[in-house]
């Protein structure tokens, strides 16, 4: 029995000896990998010293040291590509602006006669986002422009006056007194707190389309420009008539596209954008924009003073871009709007 134990006690000896011998040997060969790669980094410093350098870097004062002058040279790299930016934009809208044929070479309509019909929300809605391509169009005697107008902008009791404005407004652009439509409508209120029904708002738009022959129809997009309720009502009516196959068959449907809000008020520097992201777009030059500008303050009663502002900085007074909508579009955006 005492023979069995020792045996017993001599294999686990062995065992614990050949573990720490292991363990050891595994222990020096990482303190040389270590001191191998310490000296390859940090040459002959200390500990103490690698870990005042350390200290010293993340210290608060000297991160904030390195945090300034990194965002100094950020700055001044950003200052730097906005200046090229805009001298870049200013040498495209400066020749395109001067061209007459590339100032519209971009638009779909002009290589045939065309009947087009401008659906609004708004009396002011034709100048303050349609302006540079109902003013382009009317340029053209082998377009007929109408305007569709769904409300008689009685949102603050001023119906009457806003009719006036309205048909002052449509002269300055060239529109006839006799190619403009307002609706009054008591189910069709200027009241974002309203909801206009799509069947309501396309009945009108389909009865117009065919009383004129008409052959496309412009209208705001899925955003309305500004995100109204009363724009966004009328762009699900166009695309509800498109879905349907209510549209005449030589009549198409575009859109005026919704940009974010930095785009929206660079004015005529969003042209190197709206170049390369869309297909159709016009532009006016200062003297065609001043033309609109005029048609704007004829909505007297519109003219509050960021508006004022309005007609100087936003793009939509010079520069407006239209996408066509089809029905593989409006498919495809419904797919995206389902949970």
């Amino acid at each position: 029995m005492n023979g069995s134990w020792s045996w017993l006690n001599a294999l686990i000896g062995s065992a614990i000896n050949k573990t720490i011998y292991t363990c050891g040997t595994a222990t020096l060969q990482i303190y040389d990998a270590y001191n191998q790669h310490r000296f390859k980094y940090f040459g002959e410093a200390s500990i103490v010293s690698i870990l005042q350098a350390f200290i010293t870097i993340v210290h608060p004062v000297s991160l904030y040291t390195r945090l300034v002058s990194i965002s100094s040279e950020a700055l001044e790299h950003l200052v730097y590509a906005s200046l090229v930016y805009l001298l870049v934009c200013l040498i495209i809208y400066s020749v395109i602006s001067r061209s007459k044929t590339l100032r519209s070479i971009r638009l779909p309509w002009l290589s045939m006669k065309k009947r087009i019909l401008f659906v609004t929300s708004h009396p002011d809605d034709e100048c303050m986002f349609f302006g540079p391509l109902i003013y382009t169009l009317t340029a053209y005697t082998d377009c007929i422009v109408y305007i569709l107008c769904l409300s008689n902008g009685n949102y603050e009791n001023l119906s009457y006056k806003r009719r006036e404005e309205l048909w002052s407004a449509c002269q300055n652009l060239g529109i006839p007194e006799a190619n403009i439509i307002l609706v009054n409508a008591t189910n069709l209120p200027d009241d974002p707190n309203v909801e206009w029904r799509t069947e309501t708002v396309a009945n009108f738009m389909l009865h117009t389309v065919e009383t004129l022959g008409i052959q496309a129809l412009v209208t705001f997009d899925r955003e309305g420009v500004s995100q109204h309720p009363n724009h966004c009502a009328v762009y699900y009516a166009a695309a509800s008539l498109c879905l349907t196959n209510l549209l005449p068959k030589d009549c198409k449907l575009y859109a005026l596209d919704s940009i974010n809000i930095v785009r929206k008020y660079l004015s005529i520097f969003d042209i190197m954008c709206t170049c390369v992201m869309s297909k159709y777009w016009c532009l006016l030059n200062w003297q065609q924009a001043a033309v609109v500008r005029n048609a704007m303050r004829q909505h007297k009663t519109q003219m509050k003073w960021f508006r004022c502002l309005y007609i100087f900085c936003s793009r939509y007074m010079f520069i407006n871009s239209i996408r066509e909508v089809n029905l593989a579009d409006i498919e495809l955006e419904m797919q995206i709007q389902e949970p």
